[in-house]
């Protein structure tokens, strides 16, 4: 492993792998899902009967679509797509969901479509070092930790950083600002998790209401700034190092306090000195709502309930990738940002908290969404109608996914919804 890593070698590092440009023609699909009995999903669920069902599919050839499978703290189950043209990717894993589905249900289980589990409290189940260093830092900082590692599940897009023009709408600084802009839309209209324990918790997405909270040097967007590669690595050296890496029986806790920028000045008298393979790791525990890693994660969405994915999956693609779509998306945004850059940090809370019912969410999601519908219009026809559907159902009428789960429960008494305000 190779020593000395300084300060500038760091930034210089960080700024090299953020943002790998060409012209947008990939999107790639990660799926996560909570685990439920398939007959009550309020029904607990032992990792012995998950372990059962999962046998054999972490190998392959068990997904036809190529998709790479893993489990999360929590007892998630994820897929992570191969990258390809929009139209391959989401049939790739919408065969490989399927058979996930089967293996599960096989054993009397679901893929449950929550963004936060809504019913049971779980434990966590993988034992690694990482995820024992992860909840000590967490932990530090309250509850919302634990919640993130064992309780929550979400979708991820990933999309081309952009070419290299900047004023393009290609343009992988124009891209990287479109995704700040649409993020609080795309949380507003796709929130899927407004119960923790059977009651509402005040917010269309509780898992976005968790993330947020849980370390605000590794989870808030970065500063806007005139060149979002400098932005970024700034962003990086100063969140918190979340573990060091350690031989085994050693701990991985990280010091408390300790940035990857202190680390690297020495703030800790005795401890090792930071290698490129550290702060490569590092960067993996940065959770932000989009993150550079050469391309671009939109990593705000929750999950959804049933094939409800593949509309989120393919109007983020069409609103970056169109150039028309991503034209409207732009203009759309622009209230959004009230004469800023970007959307504040409140915008992104409403989103969150209200969903589509925050009125400044109308106008700016109903324009998005039928730019990404007319940009779809040479797509498959169920693509299409499923897009359609969704728009019909809850952008037109200022609802969510959100609003259906809360429709089926009778309203909470207030006190009930104060620990997370």
């Amino acid at each position: 492993m190779e020593e000395g890593l300084t300060t500038l070698d760091a930034d210089a590092h960080v700024r090299g792998v953020c943002f790998k440009t060409g012209p947008p023609a990939l999107v790639g699909v990660e799926l996560e899902w909570l685990v439920h009995d398939l007959v009550d999903p309020r029904r607990a669920v032992s990792p012995a009967r998950v372990d059962r069902a999962l046998e054999g599919l972490d190998a392959p050839p068990a997904f036809p679509g190529g998709s790479t499978f893993s489990r999360e703290p929590g007892g998630q189950v994820e897929l992570s797509s191969r990258p390809g043209p929009l139209t391959a990717c989401l049939a790739d894993v919408a065969a490989d969901t399927e058979v996930l589905r089967a293996a599960l249900a096989a054993h009397g289980l679901a893929l449950g479509g929550w963004g936060l589990e809504p019913f049971l409290i779980r434990d966590r189940i993988l034992d690694l070092p990482r995820y024992q260093a992860m909840e000590a830092h967490f932990d530090r900082g309250g509850p919302w930790g634990r919640r993130m590692m064992r309780c929550t599940a979400g979708l991820q897009i990933n999309l081309d950083a952009g070419e290299e023009g900047a004023g393009a709408i290609t343009g992988w600084r124009r891209r990287w600002e479109l995704a700040h802009r649409l993020g609080p839309v795309l949380v507003a209209a796709f929130a899927n998790s407004p119960i923790w324990r059977g009651r509402p918790t005040g917010w269309r997405s509780g898992r976005q209401a968790v993330w947020w909270r849980m370390d605000p040097s590794r989870t808030r967007p970065p500063a806007h700034g005139a060149d979002p590669r400098a932005a970024w690595a700034d962003y990086a050296l100063d969140a918190a190092v979340l573990c060091i890496r350690s031989d085994e029986p050693q701990s991985w806790n990280a010091p408390a306090g300790l940035t990857f920028r202190g680390w690297l000045d020495g703030a800790v008298p005795g401890l090792r000195p930071p290698t490129i393979e550290d702060l490569d790791y590092h960067l993996t525990t940065l959770f932000p709502p989009i993150r550079p890693r050469g391309w671009l994660e939109l990593r705000m969405i929750d999950a959804q309930h049933g094939d409800e994915w593949v509309v989120a999956a393919a109007v983020s693609a069409a609103l970056f990738d169109d150039p028309a779509a991503a034209e409207a998306a732009w203009a759309a945004t622009e209230p959004l940002c009230e004469g800023a850059a970007l959307p504040s940090a409140h915008t992104w809370m409403r989103a969150a908290r209200f969903g589509m019912s925050a009125p400044e969410f109308g106008k700016p999601a109903m324009a998005c969404f039928a730019a990404a519908e007319q940009a779809l219009s040479g797509s498959s026809e169920p693509l299409r109608n499923a897009v359609s559907a969704f728009i019909e159902r809850y952008v037109a009428r200022g609802r969510c996914p959100a609003d259906d789960r809360l429709d089926a429960l009778p309203s909470a008494p207030r006190e009930l919804q104060e620990a997370w305000r």
